[in-house]
């Protein structure tokens, strides 16, 4: 009796966790490709991430509906999704043109995707949830209105997809507009909603309970992300990357050989591990740099190298250094930290060499300035795709490598 119920235990444990397994191999197979996509191209076009999307929302519909039989939770979590994929197609209309969706056929679809968009969430909190709850009638009210809003601005054409794209629009040229500051961040206003709500469906009686957990973390994280997307504090690949690996595993197909840390949210580890793997790049750039004898300021050292003026066209990477010629001398200085996030938030005054090899007649000045300097300090140009990539595989098999850190100077091993 007790081996049949240990075998019982097994394969329900079995029956719970094969659909992270599928979506997971799914995700990997995404991960490899879109890798070398962006190697290849430094780009990965967003149609690439469908398939594996699909699967992986599927999936974690099947495992949320196993482990709490709550229609609810899993339309809470496909509310989630297509809000973000959502934001994203009103985020960058231009990639319609893709599928053949230009002009008013384009904008005129836009109050198809919004009616699932608007659905989702009221099926989630009030017709299917276990028990109404009052408290989250002005949560859904905001959610519609911002979305509401933001689809009416978009389907008039305001602002033009080519300059969200292009970053043509100058803020500090007009005066503080509501709308502009509605369309650049009503996004994070649309996440704190999901928060809020996931919180009060966790807390309350009668709601989602501990599960709710999912919805909660998956809000944070991938709205962190989506967020520095926007705001072009990391690549886009890299943002969707993580994105869609917390919505496509949100917690481990079986436990890493570290063992599974305290929240078991795959994707945290994934970036912990990344982030970590990624730390070796700029220890052998910084030991490259003082074997060659490159002479820079101590930070640069570890994210840069200098090129040939007269062949950067041919690399890969951000430029490192401003340039300006007096008297027929060329003088240069490092462009500092805060002026290059600054750089990367404004999409604008960052010179990265694939337009240089795309578009040399937008860069003529740029470019002889760099062939009479000689040389110039580059930043390294590895995708962090590829820590990704390695970081979800290590994850998955040896678990969260900061968590096991700690817990053997904890004494856990």
């Amino acid at each position: 009796m007790h081996k049949c119920t240990k075998k019982k235990m097994v394969y329900r444990i079995m029956e719970l966790f094969y659909p992270m397994v599928i979506s997971a191999v799914a995700v990997l197979v995404t991960l490899i490709y879109t890798s070398y996509l962006d190697i290849r191209d430094r780009r990965v076009p967003f149609i690439h991430w469908l398939p594996m999307l699909a699967v992986g929302v599927t999936c974690t519909s099947v495992l949320l509906w196993q482990m709490t039989a709550n229609v609810s939770l899993v339309t809470g979590y496909l509310a989630l999704v297509a809000s973000f994929l959502y934001a994203d197609y009103l985020d960058n209309r231009g990639r319609t043109d893709s599928l053949g969706l230009t002009g008013y056929y384009a904008e005129s679809r836009i109050f198809w995707y919004f009616v699932p968009v608007l659905v989702l969430p009221a099926l989630s909190w009030f017709v299917l949830a276990p028990a109404y709850s009052v408290q989250l009638v002005p949560w859904y009210a905001m959610f519609a209105g911002i979305f509401g809003y933001i689809t009416w601005m978009e389907y008039r054409g305001w602002p033009a997809p080519e300059q969200k794209k292009k970053g043509k629009q100058k803020q500090a040229a007009r005066e503080p507009n509501v709308s502009d500051m509605l369309g650049r961040w009503y996004f994070v206003l649309i996440i704190l909603i999901f928060v809020s709500a996931s919180t009060m469906l966790l807390m309350s009686a009668g709601g989602w309970g501990t599960p709710a957990l999912v919805v909660l973390l998956l809000s944070v994280f991938c709205g962190v992300f989506y967020t520095f997307g926007r705001m072009h504090l990391f690549g886009g690949a890299d943002a969707w990357a993580l994105i869609f690996i917390a919505f496509c595993v949100p917690v481990f197909p079986f436990t890493p050989l570290l063992g599974v840390s305290p929240l078991g949210f795959l994707a945290f580890s994934v970036l912990i591990n990344a982030l970590l793997l990624n730390l070796v790049a700029p220890v052998g750039i910084f030991l490259i740099n003082i074997l060659r004898g490159n002479r820079a300021p101590l930070m640069y050292l570890f994210f840069g190298f200098p090129v040939k003026g007269d062949e950067i066209q041919k690399e890969w990477g951000f430029v490192m250094e401003d340039f300006e010629e007096k008297d027929g001398a060329v003088s240069r200085r490092f462009i500092g930290f805060f002026d290059s996030i600054r750089r990367m938030y404004a999409a604008e005054g960052r010179v990265y060499t694939k337009d240089l090899r795309e578009h040399p007649e937008e860069f003529t000045h740029e470019l002889s300035m760099y062939k009479k300097a000689g040389t110039v300090w580059i930043s390294y140009a590895v995708p962090f795709i590829i820590p990704i990539t390695a970081g979800f595989i290590t994850a998955i098999i040896f678990g969260d490598f900061l968590f096991a850190v700690m817990k053997l100077l904890a004494g856990g091993y």
